[in-house]
């Protein structure tokens, strides 16, 4: 007999799911659904003369702190280890110079919660912020609507646009 398999890719407003289902032929108890999150992406904003992405490279590992912005606090609420990073320099240099990733969250308090990060990669070709603006794919991002928004979310696209360095 043939097995079936379909892959169904749905969004909620938190997070991105495939839902992979595997139907044998054999008999319909068999049908298996898993549940599977798939990484969400954002961008954390940081004053370089503070702590920059060089520091964080140094470091290794982080905990995201300082946020104060509620909605910024909200966002770091809804992280999940595996999430994908972009670090953006804030200041004279606006912007996107380093890639890290969620290794934890501990939101066991909602008003500060702690969410460890691990160093990525340098951005070869960093992308600035007017070259950002300039980009269809922002035109309704909150890093450009909501600048003093220090945790912003990310779509794939805008991610690896990001990362890219084609902006």
């Amino acid at each position: 007999m043939v097995s079936q398999r379909a892959n169904v890719l749905f969004a909620t407003e938190r997070s991105q799911f495939i839902l992979h289902i595997d139907s044998s032929a054999q008999s319909a108890q068999n049908t298996k659904a898993v549940l599977q999150l798939l990484p969400m992406y954002y961008l954390l904003k940081t004053e370089p003369t503070v702590y920059s992405f060089e520091q964080l490279k140094h470091d290794r590992e982080t905990i995201w702190d300082g946020v104060t912005n509620a909605a910024a606090v909200k966002h770091l609420r809804e992280m999940h280890k595996g999430d994908k990073l972009v670090i953006y320099h804030t200041g004279d240099e606006r912007r996107a110079v380093g890639t890290a990733q969620v290794l934890s969250v501990d939101a066991s308090d909602p008003k500060i919660p702690l969410v460890k990060i691990k160093a990525g990669e340098a951005i070869e070709n960093p992308a600035v912020l007017s070259d950002i603006k300039q980009n269809a794919l922002f035109a309704d991002s909150p890093l450009l609507r909501q600048g003093r928004l220090s945790v912003v979310p990310l779509t794939e696209a805008q991610f690896q646009a990001l990362l890219s360095g084609e902006l």
